[in-house]
């Protein structure tokens, strides 16, 4: 269903069903989500390409109904309503503390294209065909995409291409918003992992954990000042508070030594008092 590869620190997954366009199905959801829970998890990750094999990055749902394409984690279609998630793919790309960069190599359509609204970076093929067609077909978009997109645009790009369901080109998705960068389709993958590659060598893992968290937080200004301040202290003073104007003042690449999971229990803490700080302000 899918294939995952390390390189240098650049966690890669393929969606892997080319002989049917990457259709989505209860069985690649889970082996997407045990996926990303491993990159999150995994101190040597340090960023993350999603991408398709073949032609296409994800065709939609497979709806057959071996397919389970809607399960819950670890559940079945004859499991009773609570087995039905219209986001099967958990955790998803946006709650990973690395980078997930969207490879859309080609069509990207339904579910395939609300997996890729739900990354940090979306880099898609310029004649790439696009559409949440959810609405032309009896249902409502899925994961989380009435979040996701006007997260990414606006409430209008929003109900453009939620309402509607038309079918747009990845060049329009640029222009929209709701692409980083439109390329030919054979510069796509390569363009992503020169990103991540970057990630991976300069960007300090931590920093990039904690502005992902504030980036795909639902809060206002003065929340987001408090986290930011929060954050602050955490990073300032650190070794690797120092070794980042020292590399860039030597030219070289950064040698970091702090690690994700080995500050998430400060962050956590930190949160919590942020949260108590709140709390007592608005007494």
């Amino acid at each position: 269903m899918i294939q995952f590869a390390m390189h240098d620190g650049v966690a890669v997954v393929t969606l892997d069903r080319p002989d049917r366009l990457n259709v989505f199905s209860g069985g690649m959801g889970a082996a997407l989500g045990d996926a990303y829970a491993r990159c999150d998890a995994d101190d040597a990750v340090r960023a993350v390409v999603l991408t398709g094999a073949g032609r296409a990055f994800c065709a939609g749902a497979d709806m057959s109904p071996a397919a389970d394409s809607f399960a819950g984690p670890g559940e079945r279609s004859g499991a009773g309503p609570r087995a039905f998630s219209a986001s099967p793919v958990q955790p998803p790309a946006w709650a990973v503390r690395k980078p997930v960069i969207a490879a859309i190599n080609g069509h990207a359509i339904g579910i395939g294209f609300t997996l890729a609204m739900q990354c940090d970076i979306r880099i898609v093929a310029e004649d790439a065909k696009l559409a949440i067609p959810q609405v032309r077909r009896g249902m409502v978009p899925d994961a989380q995409s009435h979040w996701t997109v006007p997260t990414a645009t606006s409430r209008a790009v929003a109900a453009d291409i939620l309402l509607t369901g038309r079918t747009f080109r990845g060049g329009e998705a640029l222009a929209l918003g709701l692409a980083s960068r439109a390329l030919p389709a054979d510069e796509v993958l390569p363009a992503a992992m020169e990103i991540a590659r970057d990630i991976a060598t300069n960007v300090h893992p931590v920093s990039a954990a904690l502005t992902k968290r504030m980036l795909w937080a639902d809060a206002g200004p003065d929340e987001v000042e408090r986290l930011e301040t929060a954050y602050h202290r955490i990073l300032m003073g650190t070794e690797d508070a120092r070794e980042g104007p020292r590399a860039w003042s030597q030219r070289r690449a950064p040698r970091w030594t702090g690690t994700v999971t080995g500050a998430w229990d400060r962050v956590r803490a930190a949160e919590a008092e942020s949260a108590e700080s709140s709390v007592q302000e608005n007494k």
